[in-house]
């Protein structure tokens, strides 16, 4: 017979079993970018796919975080204040030998990579009445580098000093994309930079509400940018990317997934493990376009920073390296 008294102790006892279980669970944070940026959605499936209940192969609690970009997701991982980030291949060079934008800051060594996702594009677009047909022409004219500490900025000053300009040389401001996209709407702002896998969402919105010229990033300044710089590569943004807008070479950077060497390593085998899993491609061929990119025979491509021992088990096991 049950009495009120055993019933009592049965609830009570399953609450303890049910909360030691939740305690079982392993929260990680996978720092973004903004929610106008392909990071974010794509952020969202990757947790999706490595989140399971306490008792699951991972036992994860993945969640993702809006940030401000690369800078700050490097500084955040390296300080430990999340487990994983998205991050540009170039930044995350930079914080790990502390050289570029960290020069004179202390080397993030504990950075770790996990995986290459996707390659992205650096963007220059200008409106169709500016007469921007080059880098070059930006001179005097008025041109958002992106917000301070994006990986975006920090390119774009790469740029200009290849082609021989400086911020000095222009009406620079600091605007994230989707402020910058409505300054360009309104016609106070003549261009605007962004790095970013296509399609970019709030460019497509300028696509398809207003148009513009897709400058080209090419020729021997851009050359001498991709053979001085190993994260560097030569990009192109098709014709058709965008609706109605024609396609441009540029140069473009790798978008990493990232985390710490003091995060277990059989914890990030089997978050590797798990990126690369069926499933997993299930979800990412239902998503953006970027996220059908990231493939398992580029893991390794533009790593810029050592892998973690857990991921580098993985991709030893599958043959990717000796």
């Amino acid at each position: 017979m049950i009495t009120r008294r055993s019933a009592l102790a049965s609830l009570l006892g399953f609450a303890g079993v049910a909360s030691a279980r939740a305690q079982e669970s392993t929260y990680f944070r996978i720092l973004t970018g903004s929610t106008a940026g392909a990071y974010f959605p794509i952020g969202g499936l990757v947790a999706s796919a490595i989140s399971g209940p306490p008792g699951s192969p991972l036992g994860l609690v993945a969640t993702t975080i809006v940030s401000s970009g690369s800078v700050a997701n490097c500084a955040a991982v390296s300080a430990g204040s999340a487990q994983s980030a998205f991050v540009q291949s170039d930044v995350a060079y930079w914080a790990f030998s502390g050289t570029g934008l960290f020069e004179g800051r202390p080397h993030a060594e504990t950075l770790r990579a996990i995986a290459n996702l996707y390659p992205e594009s650096i963007h220059l677009i200008a409106r169709k009445d500016s007469r921007i047909r080059s880098v070059a022409d930006l001179r005097g004219k008025r041109v958002s580098l992106d917000e301070p500490g994006s990986g975006t900025l920090a390119d774009a000053r790469m740029i200009l000093a290849a082609f021989g300009l400086s911020e000095r040389d222009l009406q620079a401001v600091y605007l994230p994309v989707q402020q910058a996209a409505d300054k360009f709407r309104d016609g106070t702002l003549d261009a605007f930079f962004n790095v970013s896998g296509w399609p970019q969402s709030t460019i497509a919105d300028l696509a398809r509400s207003m148009g513009f010229d897709l400058v080209p990033i090419a020729g021997p300044e851009a050359g001498k940018l991709t053979s001085r710089h190993k994260f560097f590569t030569a990009n192109e943004i098709p014709e058709g990317a965008y609706r109605g807008i024609g396609g441009a070479r540029t140069i473009g950077v790798h978008a990493l997934w990232i985390t710490s060497r003091k995060q277990p390593d059989d914890l990030i085998y089997r978050i590797t493990a798990a990126l690369w899993s069926p499933t997993t491609r299930k979800l990412l061929e239902s998503g953006p376009a970027r996220a059908r990119d990231i493939q398992l025979d580029t893991a390794l491509l533009g790593v810029s920073i050592p892998l973690h021992a857990g991921a580098e088990r993985f991709y030893k096991e599958k043959g990717l390296i000796n």
